[in-house]
């Protein structure tokens, strides 16, 4: 049975004045669930706090807008680290990790980052579970004053009283004066990227670029198992036809712009074929060969790759398959001329992956 590839917008699971947090369920996108992959984002207005909370899932965080703050306690760390972020980052946050996230009070716009990562292991396949520390949903208000007061070493009526002063659940928005950690320079070594302003890995003129997420540049990826990117075409723009091959699911954010995909898969069905904008997520299958044309605005997309080292194999430009595979192969496989491999081998002699128009 096919499964539906459709792009889907993510939606509201909860929130408040101090923002909202969204997410994509598997019924809704079918391929989550397939691929145990989880999707979802947060989006905090000024002053607005994301409460301590862990994840049931390793995840590739990267966001979208603005800048704030991120509090990160690693599994056995005796000390938060505070990292200043700011759009265009990315973090990896393996299992076990602590977070809260902060949107400061005089920003003029939203703080909203993307989570995408491997449910796995998690509760639910294709969807995150995350744990609050704190509120009316915090894992504390489940246990009882005696239980809580032992572990803390509190009088039960201080128990009780902690567990319940914050009313709130997952996301508040902080009264005016109260203060959170400031930002170390050197907690960022190693925890994040900026995607908009690192080293590209494919620059292409009229074409687009790219950052690749890897073990190299975010050593944390080891740990998250998964593997990123950042990529922006330009107008009218193609991508080309390729396929992860190494057995992993791509999962794909857009950011902005809109376009066009078409994924096909085996027997050379094509599976998808639909208009693309920025908010919308969607899924190529394994081993199915996916390519993108972006409009006349351009488009610019994130993804995790369910691997933290991929490789891709390219089915058009100077780096295909094609160019590699001798002429008298290509000549039988396609039972054309050799004037016709001729011609075909002659194009996209200087182009690789991106294609402007012509």
């Amino acid at each position: 049975m096919a499964v539906d590839l459709t792009p889907r917008q993510p939606v509201k699971a909860y929130g408040g004045d101090g923002g909202a947090y969204y997410e994509w369920s598997p019924a809704e996108l079918p391929m989550l669930g397939v691929a145990s992959i989880g999707a979802a984002k947060l989006s905090l207005a000024a002053a607005g706090m994301s409460l301590p909370s862990y994840s049931d899932s390793a995840k590739v965080a990267y966001v979208l807008q603005g800048k704030g703050t991120v509090g990160i306690v690693l599994p056995e760390a005796t000390k938060e680290k505070v990292v200043a972020v700011k759009e265009g980052d990315a973090l990896a946050l393996p299992f076990g990790v602590v977070t809260w996230w902060h949107n400061t009070p005089e920003s003029a716009t939203e703080l909203v980052v993307l989570f995408l990562g491997d449910t796995s292991k998690g509760h639910r396949p294709g969807q995150f579970t995350n744990f609050q520390l704190t509120g009316a949903s915090g894992i504390f208000t489940g246990f009882s004053t005696e239980f809580v007061g032992r572990a803390w070493d509190l009088k039960e009526d201080d128990a009780a009283k902690l567990v319940s002063s914050q009313p709130a659940s997952g996301i508040v928005k902080l009264t005016a004066g109260q203060k959170l950690p400031v930002p170390v320079d050197a907690d960022r070594k190693d925890m994040a990227l900026n995607c908009l302003e690192a080293k590209l890995d494919v620059d292409i003129p009229n074409g687009g670029r790219v950052v690749v997420l890897n073990t190299a540049n975010l050593p944390l990826v080891k740990e998250v198992g998964l593997g990123a990117d950042l990529v922006r075409i330009d107008a009218h723009s193609m991508c080309s036809p390729g396929f992860s091959c190494d057995s992993a699911y791509q999962v794909t954010y857009i950011v902005r712009g809109s376009g066009r995909v078409q994924v096909v898969g085996p027997d050379g069905k094509r599976v998808l074929e639909t208009r693309i904008e920025g908010g919308s997520l969607f899924i190529v299958p394994r081993f199915h060969v996916v390519s993108k044309i972006a409009d006349a605005s351009g488009m610019e997309w994130f993804s995790i790759i369910t691997t933290p080292n991929p490789i891709f194999s390219h089915l058009a430009g100077k780096t295909s398959v094609w160019k590699a595979i001798s002429p008298e192969v290509l000549e039988a496989s396609f039972n054309t001329t050799p004037e016709m491999e001729k011609l075909f081998r002659s194009k996209r002699l200087d182009s690789e992956i991106f294609f402007a128009p012509n």
